[in-house]
């Protein structure tokens, strides 16, 4: 009995590190695929055969979404450039539009606010949309705070910017991407919605909503043609992040979305960035 016990025991345990060994592999498999080879072997979506469509990007006057309109509008695509600054828009797009050659349109929107939503649709009414940034988000500027400390109004501010947001954009893009059986939703989350991040609460509970809305609704609509993608970025030199300095570790905005558009269509969660695929994502 004893020597059953045993190399019972033993077996088990071979299996078990088969099973991590295995994962473990197709881990580095998938990270080799997803930033590697990507872009040589062109395994992603290829936005150029979305050129003369038009890409939805929010919160497109600054960093990250400033680079997706950007480079979306290099590979071809119009832009429509939604946030609240009328002044930053207004150089964004004249920016776009002498280097791209595309057509911009600015939609100036306040989005800390719930009834925005009937203008953006009206503006947006009659554009063959191709695919949609999520990308508007907002923080504390309390943070890193206890949640008792964070006044209502800023818990309120960040529920309606990084979680209503994303619903209504999407109800609002969405149902025009079904009819024509095809259509990107990129919806950017962050690594703090991944795991407990005490100190951030409600903005991790936040991005922790836009996760788990991205990855459902992925699964909702793949047989309809649409590619949902969440992305989870780590630290990246933005406003949001006070301009940290840029390393191996924090991209400037252009090269974290360089990044990124290599994954749509590849998977369906992404850190986005090579580097930030050692922390949690």
């Amino acid at each position: 009995m004893a020597a059953f016990v045993e190399s019972f025991v033993e077996v088990a345990g071979i299996v078990a590190l088969s099973y991590l060994g295995i994962k473990a592999l197709w881990g580095v498999w998938q990270t080799v695929r997803v930033y590697l080879l990507s872009g040589p072997l062109q395994l992603s979506v290829d936005f150029r055969n979305y050129a003369g469509k038009w890409a939805v990007v929010t919160g497109a006057s600054d960093g990250i979404g400033k680079a997706y309109a950007e480079q979306l509008a290099a590979r071809g695509m119009n832009i429509v450039l939604i946030s609240r600054s009328e002044g930053k828009l207004k150089a964004v797009a004249a920016g776009i539009e002498s280097k791209a050659g595309v057509q911009t349109k600015i939609v100036v929107a306040d989005f800390g606010s719930t009834e925005i939503y009937d203008n953006i649709k009206q503006e947006l009414e009659g554009l063959d949309i191709a695919c949609l940034v999520n990308n508007v988000g907002t923080a504390s500027p309390t943070y890193p705070d206890f949640f008792l400390n964070v006044e209502d109004k800023l818990n309120d501010l960040m529920v309606n910017v990084n979680v209503m947001s994303v619903i209504k954009m999407t109800s609002i893009v969405l149902p025009g991407m079904v009819q024509r059986k095809k259509g990107v939703v990129i919806n950017i989350s962050s690594t703090s919605g991944a795991v407990p991040f005490p100190l951030l609460t409600t903005y991790a509970g936040t991005e922790a909503f836009v996760t788990h809305f991205s990855r459902s609704l992925a699964i909702e609509y793949k047989k309809k043609g649409i590619i949902v993608q969440t992305v989870t970025p780590g630290t990246v030199s933005t406003n949001m992040s006070s301009n940290q300095p840029v390393n191996a570790m924090i991209p400037n905005p252009g090269s974290f979305v360089r990044s990124a558009l290599k994954t749509v269509g590849l998977v369906s969660v992404t850190c986005g960035y090579f580097a930030h695929s050692f922390q949690v994502c």
